[in-house]
């Protein structure tokens, strides 16, 4: 190559960048506005089904059903109330107790300032708040995977409002996790929401059959589930964003939270399935339950990740054993496959 040849190559260098960088943009910003406009239609196609607390900056929203002693549901990461709709638990539930389920901070139909890190604690007095506007006090608090961390967060934090914790497929101890270290570039704040808008939409719904059967695992994807289940709503860049911003706070809030496990003095209910391929039921259930004064492990043979969907009246029994035992229902234990390990009692 001669002089003159290499001169115009590199003349042509910047011009070549600027074009691909022009074309790169351009596709991100095409897909971003087709990412935006799906969002507002899955909005459309899945409206509110209850109505809103307006609580410190936050729009939230919630479901209130049936008469009884109060029971809170708090859902899991990456979902939202209809979960609890889906499982059918909240309709059973509903005929002996007053269930208020919550969409949590970013997720189903609930903002999510960005004012406020929403860290279990800070979830837990939102929820708190809530219960006061609404009148509610000594609930029989149900949370389910992240959602666990937030019920434990509510009890350590406002002891006097919660009757008793019901605790399913939930992460209690800090570990090494592959999707805490995926999470953190869609959790930043300027990169996740260019990321939020773009690539992982298309990768969820790439990815979400095989996430959905891991799930479930060793059952199969429910039909109702996989025909209800509001997946578009779950991939909204805003709900995205949260997910991530939850995922990456799950080991740290875990750690937290694992060293004052001895402040629980309400009885406590853990429930979770020996097969789960989310969490380990032996490093997560079976060791909050060694640790904690006053709990009851159910152990459901076979169960994964969605207990309340694949085995509902197990849930609903566990829940009716934590009423019994905080003096408000009768016990009724899970029967087949789901048996109680152990029973620990304060001294």
């Amino acid at each position: 190559m001669n002089r003159n040849t290499a001169s115009r190559t590199r003349g042509r260098l910047p011009q070549q960048l600027g074009v691909a960088a022009l074309t790169a943009a351009a596709v991100l910003g095409t897909t971003a506005l087709l990412v935006a406009r799906r969002a507002r239609q899955a909005e459309r196609d899945n409206p509110p089904a209850g109505p809103f607390l307006d609580v410190d900056g936050v729009r939230l929203h919630y479901l209130d059903r049936g008469h009884g002693p109060p029971v809170v549901l708090l859902h899991g990461n990456a979902t939202m109330v209809q979960d609890f709709e889906i499982s059918g638990i909240l309709d059973r539930l509903a005929q002996q107790y007053r269930v208020i389920a919550f969409d949590r901070p970013g997720f189903g139909h609930t903002n999510r300032p960005r004012s406020q890190a929403w860290t279990p604690a800070a979830q837990a007095e939102l929820v708190q708040r809530a219960l006061i506007q609404l009148g509610v006090r000594q609930a029989i608090v149900v949370g389910h995977s992240w959602g666990t961390l937030v019920a434990v967060s509510l009890a350590l934090d406002h002891p006097a409002d919660v009757r008793s914790l019901v605790l399913l497929s939930g992460y209690y101890f800090p570990t090494l996790r592959a999707d805490v270290l995926a999470s953190t570039p869609t959790a930043a704040p300027v990169l996740g929401d260019l990321l939020s808008y773009t690539v992982i939409p298309l990768l969820g719904r790439a990815l979400r059959s095989r996430v959905f059967r891991k799930l479930f695992a060793p059952a199969a994807v429910p039909q109702r589930f996989a025909a209800e289940f509001p997946r578009e709503l779950a991939l909204r860049p805003s709900q995205l964003k949260a997910s991530a911003s939850d995922t990456v706070l799950m080991t740290p809030s875990a750690a937290a939270l694992a060293e004052r496990y001895d402040e629980l003095k309400m009885p406590v209910i853990v429930i979770a399935g020996k097969e789960d391929r989310v969490v380990d039921f032996a490093r997560q259930s079976e060791r909050l339950d060694e640790v904690l004064k006053e709990s009851a492990l159910i152990a459901l043979e076979n169960g994964g990740h969605m207990i309340h969907h694949t085995d509902p009246q197990k849930v609903v029994e566990a829940i009716d054993l934590a009423a019994s035992r905080s003096g408000t229902g009768d016990a009724r234990l899970p029967a087949g496959d789901g048996h109680i390990l152990s029973t620990a009692t304060a001294d």
